[in-house]
């Protein structure tokens, strides 16, 4: 016979890196549970499988996936294989957001070493280095630009 470990609210908390409040709201918009309740005091009670469904949850929430999409996703997992095209596309677009924000990123870390060129420069007092980073910078304006509209 197996015995079912329940834990507390602050153990799900640290398993699932999760904060209680999160928890709690998971729960209140149905991402996970209900939650089982202690008879006695009527605190929370998680089992393995609704921290096994946090720590999947908090790896979405990490990567900046909305509660909709973390919805959707949850709802797929419970039916398994047969939206496995569904997950796959949920996933794709979110990876491709992610692809977005890395090149803005990209775009972004590029000019401001670009400029910390233009000032190195000119703390060295090198006009040459000093007019080959204003090139530099120059050049980029049109990406940042491109990358804030």
């Amino acid at each position: 016979m197996t015995t079912l470990t329940l834990m507390t609210i602050q153990d799900a908390s640290h398993r699932s890196r999760l904060s209680e409040p999160t928890l709690r709201y998971y729960e209140e918009v149905g991402l996970i549970g209900p939650i089982a309740r202690d008879e006695r005091s009527g605190h929370r009670r998680y089992r393995e499988e609704d921290v096994d469904n946090l720590q999947a949850l908090a790896c979405l929430r990490a990567m900046g996936v909305g509660i909709e999409d973390m919805r959707t996703y949850q709802a797929n997992r419970m039916i398994g294989r047969e939206t496995a095209a569904e997950q796959r596309d949920l996933l794709t677009r979110h990876a491709k957001r992610i692809e977005r924000e890395i090149a803005t990123l990209h775009v972004h870390l590029n000019y401001l070493e670009a400029k910390a060129g233009l000032w190195d420069a000119r703390d060295r007092d090198d006009a040459n280095a000093e007019a080959v980073a204003s090139e530099r910078v120059n050049a980029m304006l049109g990406d940042l630009e491109a990358v804030l509209s």
